[in-house]
């Protein structure tokens, strides 16, 4: 046959899918609601192939949920604001947004997001993704805007939210503060500097650090109150070397005796213990690095200098005064923010915080309620909870994001939080609706903005409509999957249950659906930097778009999959024996009509009932499977069964009843072949939506009026299951094989005729159960004579399975 044009064919169905609406949700329908908070990816130029893996595996069980029966909410949406699409217009435009003022920047990201976003929308139209796209949403729309704003507010309300000059995680790259979940611990060489210092009992007590440059901002050293090397030392002052500024030695628990030299200098900030110790003993704290991660002038002569450069000169100090001992080589973690991978500091900001430290035990247990799949990602969820080490942190200091709806009075500072029916608001622009309680009416709008998963965290509230259409969030809400990644459990996951749990006091899904990662062939992560990408839009103009649905169809829920091509040409193989087995049975059943057969007066053979039960044990398993997110336990039985036994055996064994006119069991033949055929289709749709609807409206448009992706989900028919029969039907399989080995090692054609062959076995219950498949077994293979005997074969017999073996005269 000519090659079929797959990406033709992907072309056309899209367009005809798109022109009849057929993913369109209708809220009036009287079908179950399916819902799905799908991810809104991050606008950042292009589709990764982790997009096209995790988006295939949910797009998989919304066609299944719709062929079950259900209304499927399938919405879409862009995440086009916070730093990543800040970072994405700066590198396409090749401009910094610091040398533009708020207003010009974000028209320039709005104009470029709007660029990527049709791109994006391409592409994953492009993979067969059955969505309402009448549904699409920005997280940078009025809508979403006001909603996040609106969840701002609530919170603002319940107490929960609040404004602190506190410690801070801050990235001095992109000049923001930054939450615990996007922080990232990356392993750098680095020495440990054991330093000298001087105690005012005349004998010295020697630091070891990783970072001497902090030490203008030391303000205590602590020792282990089990440490007896250091209790003389304990409440007497210490001199810091580089200024001669004097601390005091405290005893804490938490200086480990057998780290370093067990004695440990505190500044301001280094790291999260700093900040607990700085607050456990009230000791003061001295502001040395600025935003941009350079010291300021409380760090005399090393000013203006960054982490690294007053490393440097600090250290080439200490050594000139004699003060460092020895230098350790070592390899130790780093925090570095997610999106940038720059080296975090602590500093002291201003920022607006959500207290949930409180509720941790709850958000373990309300989610609980959850169907986790797998299941055994909930422990990861739990484990980050236990970790929480802080609020969470929600105002960023940048230009393109959602504004914090909050003014603060010139004359008192009190914060002023904007009314509900002004949003979305701009506080830069807008004024606030009442006087200060101080009667002031003069304000300061906020200029900072929101974090991006603050509106990401909202995607069930902003697709369900919260507090705008009441009708429609109670039908929605709560969503009935939220399909994500394991990598964002912590970011969105978590924070989208806080969500759910703080405004409708219920969880946002029934089910979770975590799915793994796409990896390169050696299963390393995908980076530019690694020169390890594989565009997905390459695979499918090389493949075609339903074969790299095959290959994201072949993983396990959860697990990352090393992308092999051979799956591409396995899939490939196998569209093409589903096309043409398809055709062949479409050109040997073209005059039969199944829906009209009487059932009861069809002459069903051995390899009939075989076929019939092995299909509905196959239905039985993928609705299982399908049930629990597990489809590749679905389309694996699926692929191999219509491959292996359907289109291998069961076709070439019946072909001689369908030719000829005068077998009575002919019609049985063709209603099994179509029975199988359309159930395999029908069960192979939700991962191959284009073939299979190609050939569903090439060759039988009579049963799929409209399209395959709306025709019923296939169940199971347990009357005709029967594993005896299945049994019989492998043996008869058995022995064809057998014979077809016979041929191909003697150097014969499969369609040459033998005079005679034989089937051998001891067991005289099975011989008379192949007896009855005897015509089928001898057509198929050509055999003039067929005979059983009970035995075994000679020597150049083969084996045909458990005690059967064959024979035949060549």
């Amino acid at each position: 046959m000519a090659k079929i044009n797959l990406e033709e064919i992907e072309e056309k169905w899209q367009k005809a899918w798109d022109k009849d609406e057929l993913y369109k949700f209708r809220p009036d329908s009287k079908k179950p609601v399916f819902s799905i908070d799908t991810p809104p990816p991050t606008v950042s130029g292009s589709m990764h192939l982790g997009h096209a893996f995790s988006y295939s595996q949910q797009d998989f069980i919304a066609r299944y949920k719709r062929m079950k029966g259900f209304e499927v909410f399938h919405p879409f949406g862009f995440d086009d604001n916070g730093l990543a699409t800040e970072r994405f217009v700066e590198k396409s435009l090749g401009i910094q947004s610091k040398d533009y003022s708020r207003e010009e920047f974000i028209k320039f990201c709005l104009k470029e997001t709007e660029k990527a976003e049709k791109k994006m929308k391409e592409a994953w139209t492009r993979i067969g993704m059955s969505l309402d796209w009448s549904l699409l949403y920005r997280t940078i729309d009025d809508f979403s805007r006001k909603q996040a704003q609106r969840s701002f507010i609530e919170i603002y309300e319940q107490k929960r939210a609040y404004r602190k000059h506190d410690p801070i995680m801050w990235c001095p790259d992109c000049e923001t503060a930054i939450a615990q979940a996007e922080v990232e611990n990356k392993q750098e060489e680095g020495v440990f500097y054991y330093i000298k210092m001087d105690s005012e009992i005349g004998e010295a007590i020697t630091i070891a650090t990783t970072r001497p440059e902090l030490m203008p901002a030391c303000v205590a050293v602590f020792v282990n109150p089990k440490d007896k090397r250091y209790k003389k030392f304990v409440g007497k002052k210490i001199k810091i070397p580089i200024n001669d500024r004097e601390v005091e030695v405290i005893e804490d628990d938490a200086a480990d005796p057998e780290f370093g030299t067990g004695a440990v200098y505190h500044c301001t900030f280094g790291d999260p213990e700093d900040i607990i110790w700085v607050k456990k003993y009230n000791l003061p704290v001295i502001e040395i690095m600025g935003g941009d991660g350079r010291l300021n002038e409380k760090a005399g002569k090393y000013q203006g200098l960054n982490s690294k450069e007053a490393r440097k000169a600090i250290i080439e100090d200490l050594k000139t005064q004699g003060r460092v001992e020895k230098e350790e080589s070592l390899v130790h973690g780093v925090p570095v923010h997610e999106r940038c991978k720059h080296e975090l500091e602590y500093i002291m900001t201003e920022q607006w915080f959500v207290k949930y430290l409180d509720l941790k035990d709850d958000f373990i247990v309300k989610a609980e309620e959850i169907g986790w799949y797998p299941a055994h990602f909930k422990s990861r969820y739990d484990n980050w909870i236990n970790g929480l080490k802080w609020d969470w942190c929600i105002s960023r200091q940048r230009f393109f994001g959602i504004p914090i709806p909050v003014w603060y009075c010139k004359k008192c500072g009190e914060s002023i939080v904007a009314d509900e029916s002004q949003l979305p608001v701009d506080p830069l622009k807008d004024s606030p609706k009442k006087k200060c309680k101080c009667g002031s009416n003069e304000f300061v709008g906020d200029s900072d903005v929101l974090d991006t998963w603050f509106t990401s965290s909202l995607t069930p509230q902003i697709n369900c409509k919260w507090k705008e259409d009441e009708k429609f969030y109670k039908k929605i809400y709560p969503m009935s999957l939220r399909p994500q990644a394991h990598d964002i459990i912590t970011l969105w996951a978590f924070n989208t249950i806080v969500k759910g749990l703080f405004h409708s006091q219920r969880i946002p899904w029934t089910d979770i659906m975590i799915s793994g990662w796409a990896l390169d062939p050696k299963g390393k992560k995908m980076s530019k930097s690694r020169g390890n990408v594989i565009d997905p839009m390459e695979m499918t103009k090389k493949y075609s778009a339903d074969i790299l649905r095959y290959w994201a169809a072949s993983a396990s829920l959860g697990d990352d999959v090393a992308f092999q091509e051979k799956e591409m040409v396995s899939g490939q193989k196998f569209v093409t024996k589903l096309f043409n087995a398809s055709r062949f049975v479409a050109s040997l059943t073209k005059d039969f009509n199944e829906e009209k057969a009487d059932i009861k007066k069809l002459k069903f053979r051995p390899t009939d009932e075989w076929i019939l039960s092995r299909i509905n044990s196959i239905k039985k398993n993928c609705t299982e499977s399908m049930d629990k997110y597990e489809f590749g336990k679905c389309i694996g039985p699926v692929r191999d069964f219509v491959w292996l036994e359907f289109a291998d055996y069961y076709i070439e064994e019946v072909k001689h009843r369908v030719y000829n006119e005068d077998d009575e069991s002919g019609d049985a033949a063709k209603y099994c072949l179509l029975y199988v055929l359309k159930d395999c289709l029908k069960l192979i749709a939700p991962f191959l939506p284009h073939i299979t609807e190609e050939i569903a409206q090439e060759f039988f448009s009579k049963s799929f009026k409209k399209s395959i992706h709306i025709s019923e989900w296939p169940e199971a028919e347990k009357k005709l299951v029967d594993l005896k029969k299945e049994e019989l039907g492998a043996q008869i399989n058995d022995v064809v094989s057998a014979f077809r080995k016979i041929k191909t090692d003697n150097n014969l054609p499969l369609n040459r005729e033998l005079a005679k062959a034989s089937v051998f076995c001891e067991d005289e219950k099975i011989i008379k159960a192949l007896k009855t498949a005897s015509e089928d077994i001898a057509k198929t293979m050509k055999i003039e004579k067929l005979e059983f005997a009970k035995g075994k074969a000679g020597k150049n017999g083969k084996k045909a399975g458990e005690g059967i073996s064959v024979e035949a005269q060549i």
